[in-house]
């Protein structure tokens, strides 16, 4: 949302790629993060609980978002593999905190959280798994950002609301990140980024660039494997 005059309007597309030109990255930045996910990710542990977790080393960023919002496949689609996080079309698959580390020494870990909100599990399943997420969010040193994952197909929903009032209380940067973006009709992913934007006016906390992917594509990979990439610069 922009304010121009006594008036306040929503960003349209225009606005967006304005935006994002000003914190695009560079072409030598995209290439060192492309060889940096092209290497040797592998499965290192999960954690079903906090008492769990493994001991803190390097940076961490991790993915949260709804039960089947496309935490697994992104994860696939940034490394360029095809089974590195399990996927699945039933919601409430992933019941622990996944960490997959990346090539020697380069001190970095993805975790591939369970997802929020529905699941085909029993409720109080749910519940801890709930519980878990939000205590990882905000007692984590490691943890350098939390992606939070929005289906562009519907937005924000109240529990994602929930996660975002979360992460404003912690001391943890967080990101939004729109997935399945080929799935959208181009007006109404336009309409969708400007309500998303607008809605993010309201989370100062939050990292102020929205990132549009689609695992499928590709689309918006260089550029979400870039800011990790910066962010591990920033955090050396």
């Amino acid at each position: 949302m922009v304010r121009d005059g006594a008036k306040t309007r929503l960003l349209t597309m225009r606005d967006i790629e304005s935006l994002r030109m000003t914190a695009e990255p560079d072409a030598k930045l995209i290439e060192q993060a492309r060889k940096l996910f092209a290497g040797d990710w592998q499965f290192f542990w999960a954690s079903p609980s906090i008492e769990t977790l493994p001991p803190m080393a390097g940076m961490e960023v991790a993915f949260a978002g709804r039960s089947n919002v496309g935490k697994s496949s992104l994860i696939n689609a940034l490394t360029g593999r095809n089974a590195l996080a399990r996927t699945s079309h039933t919601p409430g698959r992933t019941q622990e905190l996944i960490f997959f580390e990346g090539p020697e020494n380069a001190g970095f870990r993805l975790v591939d959280m369970p997802g929020y909100g529905y699941a085909s599990a029993p409720k109080a399943k749910v519940a801890s798994w709930t519980a878990l997420i939000h205590k990882f969010l905000q007692g984590r040193s490691s943890l350098a950002r939390v992606y939070v994952l929005i289906d562009a197909r519907h937005g924000f929903k109240e529990v994602d609301l929930d996660v975002l009032n979360t992460l404003d209380k912690s001391a943890v940067s967080y990101q939004v990140v729109l997935t399945k973006a080929d799935q959208v009709k181009p007006a109404e992913l336009e309409q969708r980024t400007a309500d998303v934007q607008a809605a993010l006016a309201k989370h100062p906390a939050a990292f102020p660039e929205l990132l549009v992917t689609s695992s499928r594509t590709g689309a918006g990979m260089p550029e979400l494997r870039a800011a990790m990439l910066r962010l591990l610069g920033e955090r050396s």
